[in-house]
């Protein structure tokens, strides 16, 4: 076990469930990630076997079938997976999110009608927010939810769904102004739908005028699919408002985006430990001027420069972590930790590829895809300046002068 990212105060139980993840990642998943990735197909048998383990519950409460553990084991365990193939991460990280959702946000038919089949991975969640035209900015949206009797029809465009098309149940926030004065907030006029529906391209089956176009073609990130969605005259059941009450999107999905910005922080740091973990072993195989490169002081540089960001981030992602479990506001050191991570994860992933000279751009090894898919994390749940624009402001109120 590698002495670098070690978390102390862990209990038996979380212990135990990291041993048997990082298993599961040293068997079936690291053999087999980059022939995967290179024909960018989809790791079904990887993912019945999370489904087996129960990672799809990990944070589900036992009440609904689930392990009911807190993000911190949560994110440990994301920490693991992405060391294998950060695509396998993405494949529970919105299934997560919309099953968090659910848990702190739902009514108690939601949480009933959804959480035990998510649990056991047969309902698999998306999260929709971003659409074409806006980015971050996310009181741009256009996609619009109207009240008729007892649905709303739904018409937009959504992007960037990780798990759009295998997924089946999609957590979508829309624009709903109903009962909101004129010149209200945007944020205060937006609704999240849970809207279930077939996996699969195309034309929805379950779901008239709900539409998967196909993948997105990505530089790296590949084997999960990244989809658009579009919805045209798509009714969805007033029932399937998360919470029942329209107008509380927006808080709900920034609440999701919150944890999601911590295991964004964690496939980051599972990332950089494997890109650590090809370094120092190519450097002690590699032999020049008589000697292993390891031996070079320039390469020893190197090698701490890296070890140390990798330790540096796995600490704030922890910290991270605990605060959220302790039930406290952590979107500064999520924030924080997202960031981190991301940066320092672009920055060990191209140090290890310096270290492997010309065969690191050689497909045979594997920190070629480790160098396609770091970029992904400085933009996902958030690029590094919106990440600092929120901790910018948390720390002025923090700091605020007085008088």
């Amino acid at each position: 076990m590698s002495r670098l990212q070690q978390t102390e105060g862990l209990t038996e139980i979380q212990q135990e469930i990291l041993k048997t993840v990082r298993d599961f990642v040293d068997k079936e998943i690291i053999p087999v990630a980059t022939e995967l990735e290179h024909r960018d197909e989809y790791p079904a048998q990887i993912v019945e076997g999370l489904k087996e383990l129960g990672v799809f519950g990990l944070m589900i409460p036992e009440e609904y079938g689930g392990l009911g553990e807190s993000l911190l084991t949560y994110a440990l365990c994301v920490e693991e997976i992405a060391r294998g193939w950060m695509s396998v991460s993405g494949i529970i990280n919105t299934h997560f999110i919309v099953a968090y959702m659910l848990k702190q946000h739902g009514t108690q038919e939601q949480k009933d009608y959804f959480l035990p089949r998510m649990a056991t991975g047969d309902v698999r969640g998306a999260f929709s927010m971003s659409e074409p035209g806006l980015g971050s900015d996310v009181s741009a949206i256009r996609t619009k939810g109207v009240r008729d009797g007892d649905d709303y029809v739904i018409n937009g465009q959504k992007m960037w769904l990780t798990n759009g098309g295998s997924s089946t149940l999609v957590a979508v926030l829309c624009r709903t102004d109903e009962g909101q004065p004129e010149g209200a907030a945007p944020h205060k006029s937006m609704t999240t739908f849970l809207i279930e529906k077939e996996p699969g391209f195309g034309p929805n089956a379950k779901v008239a005028g709900l539409t998967v176009p196909g993948k997105i073609e990505k530089m790296g990130y590949k084997g999960v699919d990244t989809t658009e969605l579009v919805l045209e005259d798509v009714r969805v059941p007033a029932d399937r408002v998360l919470g029942g009450q329209s107008g509380r999107g927006f808080y709900q999905m920034m609440d999701g985006v919150e944890v999601g910005r911590v295991n964004v922080a964690a496939r980051g740091c599972g990332v950089a430990r494997r890109a650590f973990e090809l370094g120092v072993e190519y450097a002690q195989q590699r032999h020049t001027f008589g000697k292993p490169i390891a031996q070079h002081q320039a390469i020893q540089f190197k090698l701490a420069e890296m070890a140390t960001k990798v330790e540096a981030a796995h600490q704030m992602m922890i910290n991270a972590a605990r605060k959220k479990d302790s039930g406290q506001r952590n979107d500064l050191e999520a924030g924080m930790a997202k960031y981190l991570a991301s940066e320092y994860c672009k920055e060990v992933v191209e140090d290890a590829f310096r270290i492997h000279g010309g065969y690191g751009f050689s497909k045979e090894y594997e920190i070629e895809r480790l160098y396609r898919e770091a970029p992904m994390l400085l933009i996902g749940e958030g690029t590094a300046e919106i990440q600092k624009m929120i901790i910018g402001r948390r720390l002025l109120e923090e700091y605020r002068i007085q008088g």
